[in-house]
């Protein structure tokens, strides 16, 4: 039998509690100095595709033959409704404002792109009823650039919003994400102050005592701060999204206060039987880390699915969950243990009668009342619970089939947002699509006769579609061989009716126009992206669902020597995860219940979310799985009795299982909690997968499907026996007394 040697750390680090612990130290202060430092500079706002996509090789060529690095649009909006822009007093405002910005430089502002009406008397840049004013520019350098520089060019544009005749706003591609930023933020703020004091009250009921409680917190926070070290570092090889930070804290504090819990409760169940402290350590080391090891590693080989997706999105959340986990699981084999070394019976100290009491013996067959009662009475009725839950799952799966992917935009954003309100005063006077306009790049001999024919031919067919602008004046590369046409486009860049106008654009009005012609056009932009980002998560499905699966299948094959068990686990583990997708379209698609739970209605869930919630809800779901599984393939190798063992495995995991699966749906619930529609929808779906799969999978599924198959659960083909036999080894406990400690 193969030993992790799991019981060997966790006796090493107890027995040496300050050495461990120092060392912690330095690599947590080593871990903050690398986040004050490096991390800003590691991540990125832009939404990239690395599978070079028809928007990529726009963007590109744009970029090679015209532009030089692509900055970002951005618009400053000055609107009065006493005044029009024939008023001397309207120039007054706007002229200050123009100079100032102009005065930032050409490293900050690239001057030929910054239009001014007064000197020019472009009347696309004034309204219809001329109350209305746009001065637009492009950020220079890239978008990382724009996005260092934006805060600059917003406080000059603050600093005249004195007069209350004028409204000066400003919106643009780096001011909507300075201000999805900020709004990130504050939902993380507002999820850590709901989800930790939540999380600290469970874990207090849970082990009954407030020092047993705090020492997960802390192991929580010792794994995010060790994980935003590592992103750090990585980032500078590798931009990272600034998702990164949201996704370490979210599952940071769930999986850090999982695992220790896990821990805990398996020390203070072996003191109750006798066991010496060291001993207990030992034996909590040689099995609850023994599952928390096993546990990550399917977490982490299921996030190595997204690092082959071909987007800084999916390989910025792979990478950052990778991390976390991994310092969690380095946390919970060494950390953990040396602070229980220290504190031995200690952390019972500050404890709340009766609340941690009855769950350090599991023996008698009516221990744990609630949980051994609700498992006998699953397993009485074996049949009636798998066709009820079951029924359950697959009725609110149903409507998974009328999901929409898609991703929300500026006017998604809460009201009093500026650039939102600025997006609406765009669509409403100009065209929102002035600052995400279409870009359809044209790659030939420009000034040959035919190509010249093919773009007046587009530029006709665009001017019959409502949908689109007056497009802008053609640029040419110094080549010849390169032509930009930007087009604006009606509507938010992320809505259904402006992916539906550069679809029609792509597929009906460059094709028709170009159809025979030597040239080569790409059309991208920021919706254009989207599009392409659509399908690039549709078709990553392919390659993360069957990564997962097959991971899960073999780790938990592997470690329960059976290939029932990790078929049944997949089966209810889709049943959860495809009830998850379609309570997800009822409440945020349907809006049922949106307005009751504070959540805005939304036309389509984020592309990103299904593959996103697929791979974590798998791993995280064996948390529960491998723990509760592990701990009735444990009594089953004893005694030999199936449904003893099932039984025993619930009522001596129900109660932790339960707590710590509402410690991450308050998390998660809390960081639903913010304002942006994709941190609803990511929240929610997570705490609501979590929520599913604790109770109706854990507790009911998985219990009547052991029952019915009886000592089927742990058949192994012969021809499989030469496996490696990596269970929790059965042993006679200790009986030595251990007195109050030593």
């Amino acid at each position: 039998m193969i030993n992790l040697s799991t019981e060997a750390i966790a006796r090493a680090s107890s027995r040496r509690p300050w050495i461990t612990i120092g060392i912690w130290v330095v690599v947590f202060i080593i871990s903050i100095f690398l986040r004050i430092t490096l991390f800003a500079d590691g991540i990125t706002t832009e939404f990239a595709i690395t599978n070079n996509p028809e928007s990529s090789v726009g963007k590109e060529l744009i970029e090679d033959k015209l532009t030089g690095p692509k900055g970002t649009n951005e618009v400053v909006i000055i609107q009065s409704v006493e005044f029009t822009v024939d008023d001397p007093a309207f120039q007054q405002v706007f002229d200050p404002i123009y100079a100032e910005v102009a005065a930032l430089g050409p490293e900050i502002i690239r001057q030929d792109t910054l239009l001014n009406y007064f000197q020019t008397g472009a009347e696309f840049l004034v309204s219809q009823d001329r109350h209305t004013m746009i001065m637009p520019f492009t950020m220079a350098g890239d978008i990382d650039d724009a996005s260092d520089h934006i805060e600059e060019v917003a406080s000059v544009v603050d600093r005249h919003k004195g007069d209350p005749s004028f409204k000066v706003l400003m919106v643009g591609q780096a001011t909507v994400g300075l201000d999805f930023q900020k709004v990130a933020q504050e939902g993380l703020a507002k999820g850590e102050m709901f989800g930790v004091p939540i999380a600290l009250i469970i874990l207090v009921l849970v082990l009954g005592a407030v020092v047993a409680a705090v020492i997960p917190l802390i192991m929580a926070i010792v794994a995010i701060v060790l994980a935003l070290g590592l992103a750090s570092l990585t980032g500078q090889v590798f931009q990272l999204s600034f998702f990164v930070e949201n996704m370490i804290t979210m599952i940071g504090l769930a999986v850090g206060i999982d695992y220790s819990l896990f821990f805990i409760s398996r020390f203070r169940e072996e003191r109750s039987k006798g066991l010496e402290k060291m001993d207990a350590i030992a034996r909590a080391g040689d099995t609850a880390n023994r599952t928390v090891v096993f546990s990550g590693i399917t977490v982490v080989l299921g996030f190595i699915g997204l690092l082959l997706v071909p987007s800084n999105v999916f390989i910025g959340i792979g990478l950052a969950v990778i991390f976390v986990v991994v310092a969690s699981v380095l946390a919970a084999l060494t950390l953990l243990p040396a602070i229980v070394g220290l504190l031995g019976d200690g952390i019972n100290k500050l404890s709340i009668p009766f609340a941690g009491k009855a769950q350090t013996n599991f023996d008698e067959p009516h221990s744990g009342d609630f949980w051994g009662a609700l498992a006998r009475a699953v397993m009485g009725k074996p049949v009636i619970s798998l066709v009820l839950a079951g029924g359950l799952l697959i009725t609110a799966g149903v409507f998974f089939f009328q999901i929409s992917p898609g991703a929300s935009g500026v006017g998604s954003f809460p009201d009093g947002i500026e650039s939102k309100e600025g997006f609406q005063i765009l669509e409403k006077e100009f065209s929102a699509g002035e600052f995400t306009p279409a870009e359809i790049v044209i790659e030939g001999n420009i000034s040959s006769p035919e190509v010249q024919a093919a773009i007046g031919r587009l530029t006709d067919r665009l001017a019959a579609d409502g949908s689109f602008g007056q497009p802008r004046p053609l640029t040419i590369s110094d080549d010849g061989e390169v032509a930009l046409l930007q087009v604006p486009v009606d509507g938010d860049a992320a809505s259904q009716a402006t992916i539906d106008s550069i679809k029609r654009l792509r597929s009906d009005y460059v094709e028709g126009a170009f159809q025979g012609v030597a040239a080569k056009v790409y059309v991208t932009g920021d919706t254009a992206l989207n599009i392409d980002f659509f399908n690039m998560a549709n078709d990553a499905a392919y390659v993360v669902i069957p990564f997962v699966l097959a991971v899960s299948f073999l780790l938990l094959m592997i470690m329960f020597r059976s290939i029932v068990v990790p078929i049944k686990a997949i089966i209810l583990n889709l049943l959860s995860v495809g009830a998850t997708y379609g309570i997800l379209v009822l409440v945020f698609q349907k809006g049922v219940m949106a307005d009751f739970l504070g959540f805005q209605q939304a036309e389509s869930i984020e592309a990103w979310i299904p593959i996103f919630l697929f791979a974590i809800i798998f791993g995280l779901s064996m948390d529960y799985h491998v723990f509760l599984l592990s701990r009735i393939r444990e009594r089953f190798d004893e005694t030999q009795h199936n449904t003893e063992s099932v039984a025993f495995g619930i009522r001596s995991t129900g109660r932790l299982i339960t707590g710590a699966a509402l410690i991450m749906v308050a998390v998660f619930w809390g960081f639903a909690a913010g304002d942006l529609t994709a941190l609803q929808q990511m929240g929610f779906g997570l705490g609501i997968a979590i929520l599913l799969d604790a109770t109706i999978v854990r507790m009911v599924l998985v219990p009547a499907s052991m029952k019915l198959l009886g000592n089927w659960n742990w058949y192994l083909p012969k021809w499989l026996e030469w496996m490696p036999d990596l269970r929790v080894e059965a042993r006679p406990d200790a009986t030595s007394a251990a007195g109050a400690d030593d």
